[in-house]
């Protein structure tokens, strides 16, 4: 009975022991302080991949935010603008000629309008009633103004008087019909005007075409080459005036317009040299016509004949100069002549073109040059449009002179 007893008190005694303990252990653990911070894990780099390299970790100083200053913005990026790739340039389409048939009488109203002082005034003069001296005197003032010439002008008034005198005429019609055939008459009906473009052999036709710089040279040799291509012609061009800037670009753009090739070579180079090449392109390409612009610089009339005489020659030597044509600008009257005279002394002159013939009331001279230099006007030059140039027929520019 007595151990029953204690056993029960030793039981309760330990029983109490851990209840108490678990009290003590709660409220010690309320009173444990915070726990340190724990030190962060430092995680090791990545291995670098192949062709990556690795980066070094470097520790940088703190700043305040005094010192860090605002934060910047990232640089824009900028965008590379893709580069198009270059077009090759369109080749100029290729134009067509005016046909030159019957060009000059298309053309003859803007002819009359820049001729009509010479003939009104002539008509004008030959229809008062009294025909004086003083009449007559006015009568070759008008045509020395016009550059008809001192020498064709009296022929033209001893003829008028004469055929007035015995013919008796007055009215309108009959005085325009004798003015138009005594003109007609100092022009000549009979000269060749036609440009020669076909050689004797198996070559092609070789123009040459000389003149003043400023008369529209280069210009009309490009026209001319309009003229032919209109006229079925293959043509090739030799910008062998090498003395003047830009003078082979200008040539070689009326070339392009109409297919025609341009022979060319450096600037200030050899002209015979190009007129030369130019000959043989023609032939090699089987062309029609060669022609040939040359130098026009009139500083002193030997560097003159030596340079043409030589082009000439050195051409010569693939067969016949089928044509030289004097390039005029019948707004220099007679001044004009003075040119014709040099260029007559170098080369031989076989035709006569006369540019800005629409801008003058000076017609007069072509009667004048033709006179001076004994060889015929083939081309003139009435505008400024590209097939403003057509074959000199006598017949409409009377007409146009004088009106119908």
């Amino acid at each position: 009975m007595e151990f029953v007893i204690l056993a029960v008190v030793i039981a309760a005694l330990v029983v109490a022991g851990l209840v108490s303990g678990l009290v003590v252990s709660g409220r010690k653990k309320k009173q444990l302080p915070p726990a340190p911070p724990s030190t962060p894990t430092l995680t090791p780099p990545a291995e670098p991949h192949v062709g990556e390299e690795a980066e070094t970790p470097r520790e940088e100083p703190r700043r305040t935010i005094e010192e860090a200053g605002p934060p910047e913005a990232e640089a824009p990026v900028a965008e590379v603008p893709a580069v198009a790739e270059p077009e090759a340039p369109a080749a100029p389409a290729l134009e067509i000629p005016e046909p030159t048939a019957g060009r000059l009488v298309r053309l003859r109203a803007r002819l009359a309008r820049s001729q009509s002082t010479l003939g009104k005034g002539l008509l004008t003069l030959l229809s008062r009633d009294n025909l004086d001296e003083d009449t007559w005197e006015e009568i070759e003032d008008t045509l020395l103004t016009a550059d008809v010439g001192v020498a064709p002008t009296q022929e033209l008034v001893e003829r008028l008087r004469e055929r007035v005198r015995v013919l008796g005429t007055r009215t309108p019609e009959g005085l325009r019909g004798l003015l138009r055939e005594e003109l007609l008459a100092l022009l000549g009906t009979d000269f060749d005007r036609a440009v020669k473009t076909e050689s004797g052999v198996d070559t092609p036709g070789v123009v040459m075409v000389v003149g003043v710089n400023g008369t529209g040279k280069t210009t009309t040799t490009g026209k001319l080459a309009r003229v032919l291509v209109a006229d079925g012609r293959s043509v090739v061009l030799g910008a062998a005036d090498t003395f003047r800037a830009a003078a082979a670009d200008q040539l070689q753009t009326w070339g392009e317009r109409v297919g025609a090739r341009t022979v060319r070579g450096p600037e200030g180079g050899d002209p015979a040299s190009i007129a030369f090449d130019a000959v043989k392109e023609g032939i090699a390409e089987g062309a029609d016509v060669v022609l040939i612009d040359t130098a026009g610089r009139l500083h002193t009339k030997t560097g003159l004949m030596d340079e043409l005489g030589k082009v000439k020659r050195v051409v010569e030597k693939h067969g016949p100069l089928d044509e030289i044509l004097l390039v005029l600008d019948a707004t220099t009257g007679q001044n004009g002549l003075v040119q014709a005279r040099v260029f007559a002394e170098v080369v031989d002159i076989t035709g006569i073109v006369l540019t800005k013939l629409d801008g003058t009331a000076k017609g007069g001279i072509v009667i004048a040059v033709q006179r001076e230099l004994g060889v015929p006007v083939k081309l003139v030059g009435l505008g400024e449009g590209p097939d403003d140039l057509a074959p000199f027929e006598p017949e409409a520019f009377v007409d146009a002179l004088i009106g119908d």
